[in-house]
């Protein structure tokens, strides 16, 4: 989406791809940019934009469900498997673990430890545990769950921080996150949101909450692992399938974070399109 000046006159314009063709729409501004822009966009988003990318997300809940409830429950068994492996692997890799995805099948599926640091596999086993706990179980989404995951994570590997909210300052890249005496307040402000908008659309309430998380980055390391874990949980126990951030693609995830919430969650519909293609055929 943007802004265009012709003949000095201003218009809010987006484009898309229906059936192969690029379709444009915009909406005339005036003479100069209104103070309202933003209530101005989200309006235009919600009557041109959002039905459309509602739409393709309800034929890939569909479809998976189609898909899903065909399977027996021991292919489902290897199907989680399979998923855990992969999610595990590109989440930790994404903060620099060293485990590389075959290592990661191994020390999951065969219980085999690389040559490779010790606390790299612990998180690896953790992490898989965590996430597939979080697939079979729906337990309601709060900041002590948050803290648990933490806890069950980085309790052996980081024991001075794990499953407690930060007590310092911290800076991420040119992020700088809120001051640490603020988080108890932000965190209760994330989870009112979420109780507020439980009725938004499932993958922009997962795009919605998992910025705000990183925006908050409440523990003292870890906190991209727990974001992507959330934003899992809502897409998973709504019947939508899970989004893997791959590690090729985590600097366009990064940039994306970068950009401020709507853009982040422009950039999380894009993603979860093309991830999930397949049910859109």
């Amino acid at each position: 989406m943007r802004i265009l000046k012709k003949k000095g006159y201003y218009y809010l314009q987006h484009s898309f791809r229906k059936d192969g063709k690029v379709i444009t729409r915009e909406i005339y501004l005036g003479g100069k940019i209104p103070e309202n822009l933003e209530e101005i966009r989200e309006k235009f988003l919600q009557k041109h934009v959002k039905p459309g990318l509602y739409n393709q997300c309800e034929k890939i809940t569909s479809g998976f469900q189609k898909e899903w409830g065909h399977y027996p429950e021991s292919a489902k068994a290897r199907d989680f498997q399979e998923i855990a492996i992969a999610f595990t692997y590109n989440t930790n890799s994404i903060e620099g673990s060293t485990i590389t995805l075959e290592e990661t099948r191994e020390i999951l599926q065969e219980r085999i430890a690389p040559n490779k640091p010790l606390r790299d596999i612990k998180e690896t086993e953790k992490h898989a545990g965590v996430f597939l706990n979080m697939l079979r179980k729906k337990e309601g989404l709060t900041g002590p769950l948050l803290s648990q995951w933490h806890q069950e994570i980085f309790g052996e590997t980081k024991k001075d921080i794990s499953g407690k909210y930060r007590d310092y300052r911290v800076r991420v890249g040119r992020h700088v996150p809120p001051d640490w005496q603020d988080i108890p307040k932000l965190m209760n402000g994330l989870f009112i949101f979420y109780r507020k908008n439980k009725n938004m659309h499932p993958v922009e309430l997962s795009a919605r909450m998992h910025y705000q998380f990183e925006a908050i980055h409440p523990f003292g390391d870890g906190n991209g692992r727990i974001g992507r874990l959330l934003m899992n949980h809502i897409l998973w126990h709504s019947k939508y399938p899970v989004l893997i951030i791959e590690k090729k693609r985590r600097m366009a995830y990064y940039k994306a974070l970068e950009k401020g919430e709507d853009k982040f969650v422009q950039y999380f519909f894009r993603t979860y399109l093309r991830a999930h293609k397949k049910y859109l055929k």
